[in-house]
């Protein structure tokens, strides 16, 4: 799918819950009244909406939420979309509370990678960010050995916050012990993470530069989204950074985002977006559909304004949106 500015659209992160069992300080750090269950995306409506993109040449999809793992049959979602013909993969973005007891089902069911949340290797700190002791950071190592084993390609996500700065050559160390990509995500600013200080992703890399003198840019393709990465010498997985504020990527964006709620969001930055949820409720055929979705991807905005605090048009939490 080509959109107004002849990019190529071919990856959509959907959001099957807005629910999540943390509650990290920049996404959800106080109880937010959930969606009700009939307005959030039954599992059907939302392979028919893929096997709609798919038509249009979509072809890559990010299951996420809230925590995705917590809506029951998460499993079940993602082999059912495997099978829709013409998907090429399927991914999972998890915070890993749930994953150890469901990694088999999900290998099972096809999954083809595993991002893992993780902002510091501090137990205090962990619990501190995430608002939790549901699980520690040594748990969430043993997940990266345990999907690494499993042939899962995985990687590590980690927010950059002022706390944790200190610890970004440490988090980035796992990718020298593992074939894991560790990558370090610039906040954003919507909703609690707009409030927040961000961390300039140029000083985490002067410092890992310092420890990997030989670390330097690599044009590999590591996966869907927009992290560009870095190689060094004894790594067994890939240093990345997702600077979106930073480093504008909007040139070369790939996705959209479908929300639980079933809006189909062609960029972040914006509150707008199409309502797939009422046409699938108002009996909308195949056809009609996928129509929508031609019609929502190519009027994506040619850019992001998230340099310019007036401009952000978005007003709900990245657990509303989909991570």
């Amino acid at each position: 799918m080509i959109d107004q500015f002849g990019r190529s659209i071919r990856y959509m992160r959907i959001s099957v819950t807005d629910r999540c069992n943390l509650r990290c300080q920049y996404c959800m750090p106080t109880d937010v009244a959930a969606v009700c269950h009939e307005e959030v995306l039954r599992y059907e409506e939302i392979e028919r909406i893929c096997a709609a993109a798919v038509r249009l040449g979509i072809v890559r999809f990010k299951i996420t939420g809230g925590e995705p793992l917590v809506r029951k049959g998460c499993a079940g979602l993602i082999g059912h979309i495997k099978a829709i013909p013409g998907v090429e993969q399927v991914t999972l973005t998890t915070n890993g509370v749930l994953l150890g007891a469901q990694l088999d089902a999900l290998c099972e069911a096809g999954l083809d990678a595993v991002n893992i949340s993780l902002d510091t290797l501090d137990d205090e700190l962990c619990a501190r960010i995430t608002g939790s002791r549901a699980i520690t950071p040594a748990q969430i190592l043993a997940l990266l050995e345990a999907c690494c084993a499993k042939g899962l390609r995985t990687k590590l996500n980690a927010v950059l916050l002022e706390e944790t700065l200190p610890e970004a050559v440490s988090l980035a160390e796992i990718s020298q012990r593992l074939p894991v990509d560790v990558r370090f995500i610039e906040l954003m600013p919507v909703g609690f993470g707009s409030s927040m200080k961000r961390v300039a992703p140029d000083l985490v890399l002067e410092r890992l530069q310092a420890r990997w003198p030989d670390l330097h840019p690599t044009d590999e393709i590591r996966g869907n989204g927009p992290a560009h990465y870095f190689a060094a010498e004894g790594l067994q997985g890939r240093i990345g950074f997702i600077d979106a504020v930073s480093h504008k990527f909007c040139a070369s964006c790939n996705r959209v985002r479908l929300t639980s709620t079933g809006l189909l969001k062609p960029c972040l930055c914006f509150d707008s977006g199409t309502d797939l949820r009422a046409l699938l409720r108002g009996g909308c055929t195949d056809e009609q559909l996928t129509e929508a979705l031609r019609a929502a991807v190519y009027v994506k905005p040619r850019a992001h304004r998230f340099d310019e605090q007036a401009e952000i048009t978005e007003r709900r939490l990245m657990s509303q949106i989909g991570g």
